[in-house]
């Protein structure tokens, strides 16, 4: 494995950014560790996007420190940058080009010779089913298919470290199984897939780590079976961390009993 991207000590200390005055993630720590499939995961408006925005130099934070790769993202956004995969949630593309100039344009933006961008786009087009529409434009693309080549975009220039913000969403059985494929291969290889999803089915086959986010904090972090306890899944611990709501007996004794309309 790669060595640890996070010194001993946390290294997303006092993490906080509000909207208005709304907070959305309220000065947290958070320790990650290398060389593993991690998932944040929350209930929706938990700060999930909020926090890997920061972490990835895609939104500035209003208080905190964050250090990945050993750079600090904000006093050296370029070499984060440089180091880093990030597919981020609703991820604007270049839709006049096609899939196969999308690879070869942003390659070479990152400074890769031509002939090795081509080698690469040829085998991440290929894993992730996509040379049949290689050349369609990117604006005629199913969710699933930008998905996946936002994805071939983003492990392009072989980075440390891959930021994925709910890379399943959308996206049908067969394109979800061709990114898991690529993603746990590329996790095997001893780099780290840091991702946010909601779906606690699908955090618990992947992850080997948790982080538990709910209203802009922290709940619980660590190895999947820490987090999980004696619950008997992850779901189960998530709803005991976070809360659930219970519907109030009869408050909803209209619903169905008269099928078709009011009487």
């Amino acid at each position: 494995m790669k060595d640890s991207l996070w010194p001993p000590h946390r290294h997303i200390e006092g993490l906080r950014k509000e909207f208005a005055s709304q907070v959305a993630v309220a000065g947290i720590d958070l320790e990650l560790p290398a060389g593993h499939f991690i998932g944040l995961v929350g209930p929706n408006g938990a700060g999930k996007t909020t926090t890997l925005s920061m972490v990835t130099g895609l939104l500035r934070p209003d208080a905190g420190r964050i250090k990945v790769v050993g750079c600090d993202v904000w006093a050296d956004p370029a070499a984060i940058k440089a180091r880093v995969g990030v597919l981020p949630e609703g991820l604007r593309l270049f839709e006049r080009l096609s899939g196969r100039e999308l690879l070869g344009y942003l390659g070479r933006l990152r400074g890769l010779p031509g002939q090795e961008v081509d080698r690469r786009a040829d085998q991440l087009l290929d894993v992730l089913d996509l040379l049949g529409p290689q050349n369609k434009l990117i604006i005629d693309y199913s969710t699933g298919m930008r998905k996946k080549i936002g994805l071939a975009a983003a492990l392009l220039h072989n980075p440390e470290i891959l930021f994925l913000d709910e890379p399943f969403e959308g996206v049908d059985p067969v394109s979800a199984q061709s990114i898991r494929g690529v993603l746990e291969t590329y996790v095997g290889s001893g780099a780290t897939v840091v991702f946010s999803s909601h779906v606690m089915e699908l955090v618990e086959s992947l992850c080997s780590w948790v982080a538990v986010m709910a209203g802009g904090r922290i709940c619980a972090d660590g190895p999947l079976e820490e987090v999980r306890g004696e619950a008997q899944t992850l779901q189960d611990a998530f709803l005991g961390l976070v809360g659930s709501h219970r519907a109030v007996a009869g408050g909803l004794d209209w619903l169905g009993a008269n099928a078709g309309g009011a009487r």
